[in-house]
């Protein structure tokens, strides 16, 4: 086992060289406009789960799942080389939907926003005057 802060080491440095491959080394058209969000090992260091999204959304999640799953052997492969470790860590990898759920709650925000706009400040205030006067 290791220790967290070695973890957390290995968690963003497996992140940077995946994103550097996906990047530079991988021309499947099925990963164009993918970006690693975050990769967590376990602390046995055999399992690595590796999140990422996409500009698109998710509507291409199974598309790109289904190219990084072939592109797997390669990965993990490369990252051996470029990652010193005893063991290569097995890779599994998942949707990041983040990124989506911000856009989702902004969303919602700004429609609070324009619904409020709708609705004169002033006027609730007098409403709530004159009831607290009677």
């Amino acid at each position: 086992m290791v220790s967290k802060t070695r973890l957390q080491r290995i968690n963003e440095r497996m992140r940077e060289e995946l994103s550097e491959l996906l990047l530079k080394e991988i021309a499947d058209p099925r990963l164009v406009g993918i970006s690693i969000t975050d990769v967590k090992v376990d602390r046995e260091i055999t399992v690595a789960n590796v999140y990422y999204s996409a500009l698109e959304g998710s509507e291409r999640a199974k598309e790109i799942q289904a190219g990084l799953e072939h592109a797997q052997g390669f990965l993990r492969h490369a990252l051996t080389e470029r990652v010193d470790l005893r063991t290569s860590p097995r890779l599994r990898f998942h949707w990041d939907p983040t990124f989506e759920r911000a856009d989702r709650i902004e969303k919602l925000f700004l429609t609070l926003k324009s619904e409020q706009k709708e609705i004169d400040p002033v006027e609730l205030l007098t409403e709530e005057d004159t009831e607290e006067d009677e």
